[in-house]
């Protein structure tokens, strides 16, 4: 991020850096050519530029995997309780579990969710009694069970 007088700088993106975000979103492969052809820029440009969100944060690619194709058959969102005090410790430890796919601190009724993704049911079980209840801190857990994903997106 850029400092001006040692205060970090909010930087805007303009509508050709939008256009070439919304164009790696819908196809993460497409070439700069293509882009650099639709927003009647040149290719070089266009390789500035997305490097230039690189850098900066705005932007990155990355390959999903589709978890049912994976021999994942198992999701769901687990809401937790922490002690106060072991909240971030708590946090810390539950997100480098291999099963954890997503995970936020929130306010409300629990202190935690995490998304988790685990082959079958007896997974999910293992999980739960041997790992996530294990962690110090922990006060409890519910689960909820994903039944069908209706919408999944990226941005």
């Amino acid at each position: 991020m850029e400092e001006l007088n040692g205060i970090p700088q909010v930087l805007t993106l303009d509508e050709t850096d939008l256009n070439i975000i919304e164009a790696l979103q819908k196809d993460g492969r497409v070439a700069f050519a293509q882009i650099a052809e639709q927003l009647g820029v040149s290719p070089g440009m266009i390789r500035q530029r997305y490097n230039r969100l690189v850098e900066q944060g705005f932007l990155k690619v990355v390959a999903i995997t589709n978890p049912l194709r994976m021999g994942y058959k198992t999701m769901a969102m687990i809401g937790i309780r922490a002690e106060g005090s072991k909240l971030l410790d708590v946090a810390e430890k539950i997100s480098k579990l291999d099963e954890v796919i997503y995970m936020v601190i929130s306010s409300g009724r629990f202190d935690i969710f995490a998304e988790v993704i685990c082959r079958d049911h007896e997974e999910l079980l293992r999980f739960i009694t041997e790992k996530l209840s294990t962690i110090d801190g922990v006060r409890e857990s519910e689960s909820f069970m994903h039944l069908k994903i209706m919408k999944e997106v990226y941005f």
